[in-house]
């Protein structure tokens, strides 16, 4: 299942919605989280505008999201006259799996307007990271990665900052949801630090969007940059700044997990 097909698998059941969720796009138990987070935005959207532009996501990841069909809830929580607030979660019956918040906002006249800038990042040689089925999660197979710089997964490594570059094995105009999907698909730089495999789950995650169109971008070469802030007690907390293509600056997230070593 593409990526583009899995958005148009959420479809409205009443007073809620149902997705459909692949074996291909597991990681390990659970769905992975940039899609269990763009399932849920897809349903926010029938109760937003759909030209007032997603501002800021909060997630938390409660269960695992298992393959088959999952349920939506989403609910307007407020409205006003330039910003809604949505909440949203993934459900298996009475049970929660993954509840969001959703900010979505209409621009609106200021005197501030600047954007971070890419610091360039050369690495011609870096292969593209290729998909081993068993050894890696299902879900990376949709994506092309090369590893521009830090250390790879259960290497053993001992640098906190990693970047890489990204495409979506996918076709069609891209949006909010892909923007997820990038942004969420760096494991944590915590489990480089491993020699060996080692299990590791997000806890939470917000992320922050930092344009109101994505149609003009295309589903190759993003770049992901991040960094490895503090890890104690079991629990690491790591940054991302997502690019576009062309070095746009799109989003900036935070992210806590758990590391079980």
């Amino acid at each position: 299942m593409r990526f583009s097909e899995a958005m148009h698998s959420v479809t409205r059941h009443g007073d809620g919605w149902r997705a459909s969720v692949s074996e291909d796009w597991l990681q390990g138990r659970s769905a992975f989280g940039g899609l269990q987070a763009a399932l849920a935005l897809r349903a926010m959207r029938d109760l937003v505008p759909a030209d007032m532009p997603l501002r800021s996501l909060q997630t938390t990841f409660v269960a695992p999201v298992p393959a088959g069909t999952v349920s939506i809830r989403a609910q307007c929580l407020r409205q006003g006259r330039s910003a809604i607030q949505v909440e949203a979660s993934l459900c298996d019956g009475d049970q929660t799996l993954c509840r969001l918040i959703g900010v979505f906002g209409n621009a609106r006249p200021s005197a501030l307007d600047f954007q971070p800038v890419q610091a360039p990042v050369e690495n011609a040689a870096a292969p593209e990271l290729r998909y081993s089925e068993g050894r890696m999660p299902a879900f990376t197979q949709h994506f092309a990665a090369r590893w521009l710089r830090g250390d790879l997964p259960f290497s053993g490594g001992q640098q906190r900052e990693s970047v890489l570059q990204l495409s979506l094995r996918d076709e069609g105009p891209v949006d909010e949801t892909h923007v997820l999907a990038f942004a969420d698909f760096i494991p944590p730089i915590a489990l480089s630090m491993f020699a060996a495999p080692t299990p590791g789950s997000s806890l939470s995650w917000m992320i922050e969007l930092l344009r109101d169109r994505y149609d003009d971008l295309g589903t190759d070469n993003w770049r992901v940059d991040a960094e490895l802030i503090a890890a104690r007690d079991g629990y690491t907390h790591q940054s991302v700044m997502l690019w576009g293509p062309r070095g746009e600056a799109v989003a900036l997230s935070r992210q806590s997990m758990v590391v079980f070593g």
